[in-house]
């Protein structure tokens, strides 16, 4: 059992790590290595990405903020540094093994403020149905918003969908495919887990507790206004970074919405960070705005390793805080 237990937990680290380096490897390969140095040494600009760090910084803040909001009515009174150092944690977490940060801030604020773990686990399920909520509106937003320009680069460039599909080779449809496997499994380990959880009567109450407790937040319309700005934040973390080449500074917010969108539904493939579907699906888009497949594969490459950093960054900060911070004493 040992051994089966270890394996699982080995695998859980390798195969997205395989399926990322799997994804970059194929994008890459070939790639003129000298582009990219060339890029960061004289075309990009490093004040625009300076300037989207603070969005990226306070859409984790606001994610605890909102988070603290949804324990109180569940009697759970948590100290909101604690919340924030548990969300920079999670996030960074997840690097290495993709959506274990969502359990792990859980157990942080378990150890330090004594909550509940199922209740503050069914609060972090709420959050996560609400994003999705947020983020299938947004996509529907940007394609009401974007129909008329789709139509007129069709129109202009003579691209089809069967011409936008007879273009991916036999590997981009490999990568899509199992991008879509990968996701369905993700999905089936999830209800299993769950199901796991509904064996124990007063596990399954406190998940419930923490399920449902949105409705009894004190301000619901403070609670939506933090859920906005999340998201709100994200995007401008994203889109500064438009303005960091000269390729994609003229595209436009509605470009970087459109990227933006599909890059959040690309994350959902578990990989660190989204490494490898991310890169790949923001690059389709910026290409189809008319960036070079050179310029777009900079792009995606430079943006996602800067905010990678930044995210492991605010994980050793927030390691280091809870390190300094003092433990409550732990509940029932």
């Amino acid at each position: 059992m040992k051994i089966r237990h270890s394996a699982q937990n080995a695998s859980k680290i390798l195969l997205p790590l395989v399926l990322a380096a799997a994804i970059l490897w194929w994008m890459y390969r070939g790639f003129l290595w000298d582009d990219v140095r060339q890029a960061l040494e004289s075309e990009m600009s490093w004040r625009w990405m300076l300037l989207s760090f603070p969005f990226g910084i306070m859409a984790q803040v606001l994610r605890a903020i909102r988070w603290k909001q949804v324990l109180t009515p569940l009697g759970e009174k948590t100290r909101l540094l604690t919340c924030i150092n548990a969300i920079f944690i999670s996030y960074a977490s997840s690097l290495a093994v993709p959506r274990v940060g969502e359990m792990l801030r859980c157990g942080i604020l378990r150890r330090w403020e004594g909550t509940n773990l199922s209740r503050s686990i069914g609060t972090v399920v709420t959050e996560r149905i609400i994003d999705s909520v947020m983020v299938v509106l947004l996509a529907v937003v940007t394609v009401c918003f974007q129909i008329p320009l789709f139509m007129k680069i069709f129109a202009e460039t003579g691209v089809s969908l069967q011409g936008i599909l007879g273009s991916f080779t036999t590997t981009g449809y490999l990568v899509t495919v199992l991008c879509g496997l990968l996701i369905l499994c993700t999905g089936a380990v999830l209800v299993w887990r769950l199901n796991l959880f509904s064996r124990t009567r007063a596990v399954l109450t406190d998940l419930k507790d923490g399920l449902f407790s949105v409705r009894r937040v004190q301000n619901p319309a403070l609670f939506l206004l933090y859920s906005v700005g999340i998201w709100v934040c994200y995007y401008f973390h994203f889109y500064l970074t438009f303005f960091c080449f000269p390729y994609t500074a003229s595209l436009g917010g509605m470009a970087a919405l459109v990227a933006f969108v599909v890059g959040c539904f690309a994350v959902i493939v578990p990989t660190p960070n989204g490494a490898g579907p991310w890169h790949f699906a923001v690059k389709t888009v910026l290409v189809l705005y008319g960036v070079s497949q050179a310029g777009a594969a900079i792009f995606v490459l430079v943006v996602h390793t800067v905010q990678t950093l930044l995210v492991v960054a605010l994980g050793l900060l927030g390691a280091a805080a809870l390190f300094l911070t003092k433990k409550k004493s732990r509940k029932s």
